[in-house]
């Protein structure tokens, strides 16, 4: 019988492994990509520019690998352990990248680094408690500080945590339940505001083929 999973960290090692099977070729970090086609919307100056930055939810690492390469310092944290080992394979040789092995939260609360920028592609922000998180994220950037995240467009009538659904889910009454924070540009919004960020926009990113789901875009600024 496999193994189910019991934490957050571990359903992430079942069940968001790279695609392809054996030893593995780092995927390609040409662009930094938001949104989930390839070229499509804005790119790594979503940003601004700056000098360190702080990722969540790094998964294969391919965005801050691309930082990286132009000289940002990139700290990635996800709580994946299989997720972390396998980031660290790809860019072991890639100066002023490190990966660290964390819940977002925990990492935020202990460490006294101070980021020009925090981020997430379809990263940790979607799957950790914004009330949690985000005054976590605001105490570590530096002021004038752009924290940026971008995950699916809400679904109508989903509101706040919703349970994770997914084909590799079905018949498995026993299963983990994991939660995603999914809500309205608007609120999203108003929760950046009520944290002490400024300058804020959020809006969905509408895919290249109408038929397809689009990309939520949120960023907000601490004041200077």
């Amino acid at each position: 019988m496999s193994h189910v999973p019991t934490t957050p960290a571990e359903y992430w090692d079942k069940y968001k492994p790279f695609r392809g099977e054996g030893v593995q070729a780092a995927p390609q970090a040409d662009r930094f990509e938001w949104t989930q086609f390839p070229g499509h919307g804005p790119g790594a100056e979503f940003l601004g520019e700056p000098r360190r930055v702080l990722e969540l939810g790094p998964a294969e690492g391919k965005e801050a690998a691309y930082l990286a390469h132009r000289g940002v310092d990139v700290t990635a944290v996800d709580f994946s352990a299989v997720q972390i080992e396998r980031a660290r394979a790809f860019w072991q040789d890639t100066s002023g990248l490190s990966f660290i092995r964390a819940e977002a939260c925990d990492f935020l609360a202990s460490t006294t680094t101070v980021y020009d920028a925090v981020y997430s592609v379809w990263g940790a922000v979607w799957f950790t408690d914004p009330e949690e998180l985000f005054p976590r994220i605001a105490k570590r950037l530096a002021p004038d500080g752009v924290f940026a995240f971008s995950q699916a467009e809400p679904t109508a009538h989903a509101y706040g945590p919703q349970q994770m659904r997914g084909k590799w889910l079905e018949g498995r009454e026993r299963e983990l339940t994991v939660l995603r924070w999914q809500y309205a540009p608007e609120t999203w919004a108003d929760i950046l505001k009520r944290h002490g960020f400024t300058d804020v926009e959020a809006h969905v990113l509408k895919a290249p083929d109408p038929q397809d789901m689009g990309t939520l875009m949120v960023r907000g600024r601490i004041p200077t």
